[in-house]
């Protein structure tokens, strides 16, 4: 539907000529996130200052039934921020402050336009970590790491956003503002709507303050790079690490295309790969006793030196960490750089990776496209980037959808679902039958509408176009 004049101008009453955007440019601009090269403009943006504003222009979408999509820093992969029936553009931007951290009780509340990279920075300058660390750190927000459910390098020991989410400020989809829960480690009062608002992609309510957990901050870590001259025994190793009572802070996996395009794109990394490696494994053990890293750090050297592998990296200094995670952060922008792409983001238990990687590789061979994999390996989550080269536009719309539905049933078939982090969103949603039946899908279905009757809440995401 077209906003007309009345509803512009309710709108603008709400946020101020200042704040109401309906140019082209502007609307193009937050129209978009890094889902492949989609572009769904809204008819408005609006970038609204509290949760108040927000309940008010929820108020009037309600009243007109208006598609309103929450937008924030659109880092997103599954396009779960883009407004596919335009509408309003909700841009939480201006809702960027830590309103405090408090030392005593281990906790940080903040709104969601605050970025992932500079909350962890904060914290740390007293003594506290925050674990989640996604890729995108950088640039991406707490507000869309609780939406999606992030995750990041350091989940396999240290668990997701769901993890570290004790309370959330959310205004629903008729303008009501609630608290979901309690500023405690513990509860258990009723229906948890903390963590079904965690991961729910927008489609629920607006979250506008967040109560998360901190942990004290570790002072020592070994980092290692582990060169495989087969892909498969990178991934049986994975599990065998952990069959060997070790628990890595981070465990993750890149193909060999992952490494050699991450070191054209970043300048100054400086990583010697063999002509016949085919995977590397980075392995990082943390922890505040020294003594005790380097003996988790033999262990995990026992168990790699059972596979085929050149010699192991050890970074000795901070700038060589950092230069390696700096390599592994890079390697989604390096493959987006060389090729138009998808990519899908499977997750399996981590002692059949083998088996995903496999079949994957045999999906590519059967249907004529390349892909290249990396990701958090530790948890058993497999990024599949899948490459459109020089493959026609006809098989590359046509071909590649039912290589990645094959994917996606030997995924479930090995009883994992369709994604570990990154969320439905719009481009996944016509897989959903394949980890869910229909009654699965029909309770979801009827939760969305006990909060949002008129369905104005990023519409569109999640639910397959036919259940």
């Amino acid at each position: 539907m077209q906003l007309n004049p009345e509803i512009l101008q309710k709108l603008t009453a709400i946020v101020g000529e200042s704040y109401i955007f309906k140019d082209q440019e502007t609307r193009n601009h937050y129209g978009h996130d890094e889902t492949e090269d989609y572009v769904f403009p809204p008819h408005v943006v609006l970038k609204p200052a509290n949760a108040q504003e927000i309940s008010e222009i929820l108020k009037v979408a309600n009243t007109f039934k208006i598609p309103t999509t929450p937008i924030g820093a659109r880092t997103g992969l599954s396009g779960g921020a883009l407004s596919i029936y335009q509408g309003i553009g909700l841009s939480m931007e201006r809702l960027n402050a830590i309103l405090e951290i408090d030392e005593q009780n281990l906790q940080v509340i903040v709104e969601p336009a605050v970025i992932t990279q500079v909350l962890r920075e904060a914290v740390a300058e007293k003594g506290l970590f925050y674990p989640v660390d996604p890729s995108s750190q950088g640039s991406c927000w707490i507000g869309g790491n609780v939406a999606e459910n992030s995750g990041g390098a350091r989940a396999v020991k240290y668990g997701v956003t769901k993890d570290y989410v004790l309370n959330l400020e959310v205004v629903l989809p008729n303008g009501e503002i609630i608290w979901t829960g309690a500023n405690t480690l513990k509860n258990s009062t009723g229906y948890n709507l903390t963590q079904l608002m965690v991961g729910s992609e927008g489609t629920l309510g607006v979250i506008t303050k967040v109560v998360l957990k901190l942990l004290p901050q570790n002072s020592h870590n070994v980092l290692m790079l582990v060169p495989f001259y087969k892909a498969s025994q990178a991934c049986e190793a994975v599990s065998a690490i952990f069959r060997a009572g070790i628990i890595p802070s981070a465990l993750e996996f890149m193909e060999r295309d992952a490494i050699d395009w991450a070191l054209k794109f970043v300048d100054g990394l400086n990583v010697q790969v063999e002509d016949k490696v085919e995977a590397h494994l980075l392995i990082e053990v943390d922890g505040n006793y020294p003594d005790i890293l380097m003996q988790e750090a033999e262990k995990i050297m026992g168990v790699v030196e059972q596979f085929e592998i050149d010699e192991v990296l050890f970074a000795d200094t901070e700038d060589q960490k950092n230069a390696l995670w700096k390599m592994r952060r890079s390697v989604a922008e390096a493959v987006k750089s060389n090729s138009i792409y998808k990519e899908e983001d499977t997750v399996v238990p981590r002692y059949v990776l083998p088996e995903l990687l496999s079949g994957i590789k045999k999906a590519g061979a059967k249907y004529g496209f390349k892909s290249v994999c990396y990701g958090h390996a530790g948890d058993g989550n497999l990024h599949v980037n899948i490459i459109k080269g020089d493959m026609s536009d006809e098989n590359w719309e046509t071909e590649v959808p039912k290589g990645i539905r094959e994917i996606f049933q030997l995924t479930v078939a090995l009883k994992g679902t369709l994604s570990g982090e990154h969320g439905i969103g719009f481009v996944q949603k016509n897989y959903m039958n394949i980890a869910f039946s229909k009654v699965h899908l029909e309770l979801m279905e009827r939760i969305k509408y006990v909060f949002d009757p008129n369905n104005i809440l990023n519409p569109g995401k999640i639910f397959p176009d036919e259940v």
